[in-house]
């Protein structure tokens, strides 16, 4: 039961952090048409988990719980996967093919790639957690 509520006080830490960042991002990009909010917010929740987890790998760090709130609460709370497929198919459906196919491949290559750079810093990170 406590892991149930770490997990879900991380959820509402990262969700309330998802929605003022991802507001900030696009209100900033000046571009109504392309979701730079959400890629912004994937992009970011990606680096930090690969960080956290090469962090949390390296120095053996973070018990069960720590890693509950952290990686199932707060960074799932942050990260929108869901809000990637969803304003993809409705930029496919609203016939801006280009804005949907840039939106797939910058998602996916910043995800990946922010994950593999989090955590080949966190594996050589000199942070003690």
């Amino acid at each position: 039961m406590v892991t149930a509520l770490l997990v879900g006080a991380g959820g509402f830490i990262g969700a309330v952090l998802r929605y003022f960042l991802s507001g900030l991002v696009q209100s900033a990009s000046g571009n109504g048409g392309f979701p730079w909010g959400t890629l912004a917010v994937n992009a970011a929740g990606c680096l930090l988990i690969g960080l956290l987890m090469g962090i949390a790998e390296n120095r053996e760090c973070f018990g069960p719980d720590a890693r509950a709130f952290i990686f199932i609460g707060v960074l799932g709370g942050f990260t929108t996967f869901s809000a990637f497929g969803w304003e993809t198919l409705a930029l496919f459906k609203s016939g801006e093919m280009l804005f949907a196919v840039a939106n797939i491949i910058l998602q996916i290559s910043l995800g990946i790639g922010g994950a593999g750079i989090g955590y080949f810093i966190g594996m050589r990170s000199m942070f003690s957690l």
